[in-house]
């Protein structure tokens, strides 16, 4: 990852890349389906709920890494975009007519050589990072993420406690979510930002810690020493990353979902999580470029 002038952006084109962990060990549910399509609510499935948190806080792209065998029907639910709920209730209307931001999503594969040995949510973040940024280099230096949002499929809140912090997340500022002094450094399934140049840290610091197939000596090892990497909690991964100002968003209630007995709690708990409406999220295509309008055109 080369760095690049940032001062030559304003603040009008900050990119600020939602990325969404969904690779990564199974959890204690043992269902027929992946474990981030666990309903939250009536119709309202986990990896949804994530990706409506990338939507308030104020995401220009989200990038979803996840198994490419899954990925037809995660995208079935999600489809190519979400409409950004802060900006179509509250933002400036013409004509009547609310603002309609579109956030395009992206489905990310784990790369071949990363299956069984690096796959684990910690991975999947820094994975989704790289594809951001090598994608949005390639195509512009306004297109480059200035930063990174992840929120994980696991944890519950209402995502509109981040609204009025959207300005303090998309700068340069470290920005998480915290609930009774626990964060996403705790093993809290709560979000983070991270930037760029820490990027290059969290990487280096997963593959110093990380065991290969073999030890120095090049004696083979274990079946259970093998490929450690892909046990490293987030917390592991990511608890040395942030800036000296940073902005904690303390919210008063959360759930964490990632075992069959946090599910149970969050189901019976007085708290509920709707799902948006359908203009808001729902399955969503790009027209197609160049292509033909109907079969009679």
């Amino acid at each position: 990852m080369k760095e690049y002038n940032s001062n030559i952006k304003g603040r009008a084109n900050y990119n600020l890349a939602g990325i969404i962990p969904v690779a990564g060990q199974p959890l204690d549910f043992k269902m027929p389906w992946h474990d981030s399509l666990m309903p939250i609510g009536q119709n309202y499935l986990a990896v949804e709920k994530a990706a409506f948190d990338c939507a308030v806080a104020g995401c220009d792209t989200i990038w979803i890494v996840c198994p490419k065998e899954i990925q037809p029907l995660i995208r079935y639910r999600l489809g190519d975009w979400i409409m950004d709920p802060i900006k179509y209730f509250t933002g400036v209307a013409f004509a009547k007519y609310p603002i309609q931001h579109e956030i395009p999503i992206y489905y990310c594969p784990v790369e071949p050589k990363d299956v069984d040995r690096r796959d684990c949510l910690s991975w999947s973040v820094i994975t989704g990072a790289q594809y951001s940024w090598r994608t949005g280099a390639k195509i512009s230096r306004y297109t480059i993420p200035d930063k990174y949002f992840v929120a994980f499929p696991y944890g519950m809140f209402s995502p509109y406690y981040m609204k009025d912090w959207r300005t303090k997340i998309r700068s340069n500022d470290t920005c998480y979510v915290s609930y009774k002094n626990k964060s996403f450094k705790d093993g809290e399934y709560l979000p983070f930002t991270f930037l760029p140049e820490e990027f290059l840290e969290v990487r280096k610091r997963f593959r110093k810690n990380e065991t290969k197939g073999h030890d120095v000596t090049g004696k083979r090892l274990s079946t259970e020493k093998r490929y450690s990497g892909r046990h490293f909690t987030h917390d592991f991964v990511f608890s040395h990353i942030g800036t000296e100002t940073f902005h904690e968003v303390e919210i008063p209630w959360y759930y964490n979902i990632s075992s069959w007995e946090g599910l149970k709690t969050w189901l019976a708990s007085e708290n509920t999580l709707d799902r948006p409406k359908d203009f808001i999220l729902s399955y969503n295509e790009w027209n197609p470029l160049g292509g033909k309008i109907d079969a009679d055109g």
